[in-house]
């Protein structure tokens, strides 16, 4: 007897071939469906585990007038402080605030990160002075293109923080130095509308950052979501400049209690434009021009 096993025919071949090309097939889409909900997994992680939940920053230092008013609250934001620090811009714009009424919060640069900017309106201020890098530009690659402005943060850019956020363009890399590192997170036009938590109601927001008002994409941000007016540059600006400006702009409004369009307007005559790129101090919206300091925060 002949134990040897018979060849298989051709139609026995090719229906072990198609169950083979099955398996496989079945394979590549297990692998599949394993990668998605891998990749999904972690986005969820992502999401559940960004820093969004983290408490709101407290402030470095606290500057009051003799009778602080509750209702007169102002923010200096500093985060020019970790690279063109100026003390006496910040003692004169204190000064200033303090005997206008307001208690003045003052942030140092370090504690200027994206959750900061996220719960900057549950502080309830009115006068919000952003001493700050910004750039009405966004990197992509290694190269710089224009875009809406963003606002610089301290906070060191990962791939796996903030990742919707980053999806969604709210968060963009920042470096001062572009395009080189390091990088920072910024936060865009769509991160004020759409995850800072809150409202600034009939606040003013003084962006003393370059390009600021190179496009209106931010102001129109900020009004949206409840300030009265947004003051910045129309180009880039140096430190030195905006420091004096702001502390001109300040006087003008909360001392001698001219419109903002006056104010605007003496401090442009002060300080000029800026001497070495030409910029100019200039508002959003501009219907707000003829109202003084307690017509825009309704503290009349």
């Amino acid at each position: 007897m002949n134990d040897r096993k018979k060849p298989k025919g051709t139609k026995a071949r090719v229906q072990a071939y198609k169950k083979r090309l099955t398996y496989v097939g079945h394979a590549i889409i297990v692998g599949i469906l394993i990668a998605i909900i891998a990749a999904s997994s972690f986005f969820l992680y992502s999401m559940l585990h960004s820093p969004s939940d983290q408490n709101p920053v407290n402030p470095t230092l606290q500057f009051q007038p003799d009778n602080p008013n509750p209702k007169l609250q102002a923010a200096i934001v500093d985060h020019l402080s970790l690279t063109f620090p100026n003390q006496t811009f910040i003692e004169t714009a204190t000064n200033t605030l303090k005997q206008a009424g307001y208690t003045a919060d003052y942030y140092s640069g370090e504690r200027v990160t994206v959750e900061f900017y996220r719960n900057l309106p549950t502080h309830g201020y009115n006068i919000i002075i952003l001493r700050v890098h910004s750039a009405a530009a966004a990197l992509e690659g290694k190269e710089y293109v224009e875009a809406p402005v963003s606002l610089f943060t301290s906070e060191n850019y990962s791939r796996t923080t903030y990742v919707w956020e980053q999806l969604t363009d709210q968060l963009w890399i920042a470096s001062y130095s572009m395009p080189e590192p390091p990088y920072y997170f910024a936060i865009t036009p769509k991160f004020v509308t759409s995850s800072i938590q809150g409202k600034f109601p009939n606040s003013i927001i003084v962006m003393m950052g370059c390009e600021g008002l190179n496009n209106t994409k931010m102001a129109e941000a900020f009004v949206e979501k409840g300030a009265k007016v947004y003051i910045s540059w129309n180009q880039q600006v140096s430190a030195s400049h905006t420091d004096l400006a702001t502390t001109h702009l300040l006087q003008h409004l909360l001392t001698e209690k001219l419109t903002l369009k006056e104010s605007v307007k003496e401090t442009f005559k002060e300080v000029g434009l800026d001497p070495a790129y030409k910029s100019l101090l200039i508002y959003y919206p501009l219907e707000v021009g003829e109202q003084t300091i307690e017509d825009i925060t309704g503290e009349n």
